[in-house]
């Protein structure tokens, strides 16, 4: 049976939607869609790109989890409306950036070309309105397990899988009693010691790379965690994941950056949830380049 790659598939229904979008904002950073896995939140995800409508959209790594689709073919209709809807955006003006991830490393070899008017980059730097300048990279490059240790990282994928699956089962049990979506991976996550020590380093390391780049911040992904702080002076930001927390980093016309998260918002009846730093002046055009070697 043939397997069609995703963005040359035929456009969805979702391709004709109409209508104004309740939230615009200057930018978004979105990562670990993790499509092609059961675990991946496709139809919120759908919620969060028709109701958000931005300049410039960052897809900050593991959007396609290459890893999975070579384990076992898992690619539903509202995957594949994921990706329509991304192409559509970037056909209605919207500057999609993409920058590659570990479980899609497979187009890093595309890295300087465009597919559908979506630009794959290694790494590159963002400015804000107020004129801080971003450096944007997925993060697997401080992994060491990643990098040293690739059979553990997969192993681990597996593992993590499996908690995935328990945490599904949990949730349509909850649903039917009429409770919110908990995430049983995420409660692990932030419990286990060594896991604890683990985010902590990861953060570290990013933002010394980020400062020894030049840079005065660093958005990132990889670890599904969403965090917005300084770091020895540098802005950390990692926009998080839509497998666990469903979250995404925005920036306001006037620089102001925030952390959205859409599971609260929605349980909000729409109104934002996020944390924000102090609001800053002076819209400015947003730049995207090559990040400095």
């Amino acid at each position: 049976m043939r397997r069609d790659l995703p963005w040359l598939s035929a456009p969805s229904a979702d391709d004709d939607d109409g209508g104004d979008p309740p939230l615009r904002v200057r930018t978004v950073w979105i990562s670990d869609l993790h499509l092609g896995t059961p675990g991946c939140q496709a139809h919120r995800l759908l919620d969060f790109l028709r109701d958000v409508e931005c300049e410039t959209l960052y897809l900050v790594g593991d959007i396609v989890d290459g890893w999975q689709l070579r384990r076992q073919w898992y690619w539903p209709q509202a995957h594949n409306d994921v990706v329509q809807k991304l192409l559509r955006k970037a056909r209605k003006g919207t500057r999609v950036v993409f920058v590659p991830g570990n479980h899609d490393e497979f187009a890093r070899r595309y890295v300087g070309h465009q597919f559908g008017g979506i630009d794959v980059v290694d790494d590159c730097l963002h400015t804000t309105a107020d004129g801080r300048r971003l450096w944007i990279t997925h993060g697997d490059h401080f992994d060491a397990v990643v990098q040293c240790a690739k059979w553990l990282a997969h192993l681990g994928d597996r593992a993590y899988e499996t908690v995935l699956r328990l945490s599904n089962h949990l949730n349509s049990l909850r649903a039917r009693l009429g409770l919110p979506y908990w995430s049983l991976s995420r409660y692990l996550k932030f419990k286990v010691k060594r896991a604890v020590s683990y985010v902590g380093d990861f953060e570290a390391a990013v933002a010394r790379e980020a400062r020894e780049r030049g840079a005065d911040g660093v958005v990132c992904g990889h670890i599904h965690h969403a965090e917005l702080r300084e770091i020895d002076g540098v802005l950390y930001a990692n926009d998080g994941d839509w497998v666990e927390s469903l979250t995404a980093l925005i920036e306001h016309a006037d620089g102001r950056l925030e952390i959205l998260d859409w599971a609260a918002r929605s349980r909000a009846g729409g109104a934002a949830a996020g944390v924000a730093p102090a609001r800053v002046p002076a819209p400015a055009q947003p730049q995207v380049q090559d990040a400095p070697a």
